[in-house]
């Protein structure tokens, strides 16, 4: 079941998946497809042909504009604003200037943060309240700043990746959760941009 608050504003021409939530004052436009169980909150804005999947928690007052791709599982803290045209002029619009957003399985994104567009956002990196990302961030990276920088790496439950080893037959290091225990691997190019 679908529950779309009464004040919110959602195009016939929008797919909604089964389980989700619109609330108060959110826009949703034409051709956004958003999956099951997703969690739209208050002021919410979503321009048309964005692609949602399931799962996902957007926060209040978030702007995702056209472009942008939000896969299952992605969390958008309070007032995240993405870009979507990296040379912006008032007089000049076109669909060639838009520069296609990514973000990946599992990624979660702090509040008042900014995302220039043309960027992927990796499985469950963990963007930091208020970082301006003005460049990709790796699978499991932990960034933050303006611009964000990676500062370490994370496991799927959130927390410091410790204990990390060098696996010798591929090209990843594994990185250890202390608080689950579950073992995650880095892309070892990645891993070396953080330890520089």
């Amino acid at each position: 079941m679908i529950f779309i608050h009464p004040t919110a504003e959602v195009s016939d021409k929008a797919k909604i998946g089964d389980g989700t939530k619109i609330w108060h004052h959110a826009q949703i436009r034409e051709n956004a497809e958003i999956g099951e169980n997703c969690n739209i909150g208050k002021g919410v804005y979503i321009d048309f042909g964005v692609k949602i999947g399931n799962n996902c928690k957007i926060q209040n007052y978030v702007s995702v504009y056209h472009g942008v791709v939000i896969e299952d599982d992605v969390f958008i803290g309070p007032s995240v604003t993405f870009t979507n045209d990296l040379y912006p002029r008032a007089f000049i619009w076109s669909e060639e200037k838009v520069s296609k957003t990514l973000i990946k399985k599992g990624a979660s994104i702090g509040a008042n943060s900014t995302l220039i567009c043309g960027i992927t956002i990796g499985k469950f990196a963990l963007i930091g309240a208020g970082s301006v990302v003005t460049k990709d961030v790796p699978d499991y990276a932990l960034v933050y700043g303006n611009p964000a920088k990676i500062t370490c790496f994370v496991c799927e439950c959130g927390r410091k990746l410790e204990n990390f080893e060098d696996n010798k037959k591929d090209n990843l290091v594994k990185g250890i959760c202390k608080f689950c225990k579950k073992e995650i691997f880095i892309n070892k190019n990645n891993f070396k941009k953080w330890k520089k």
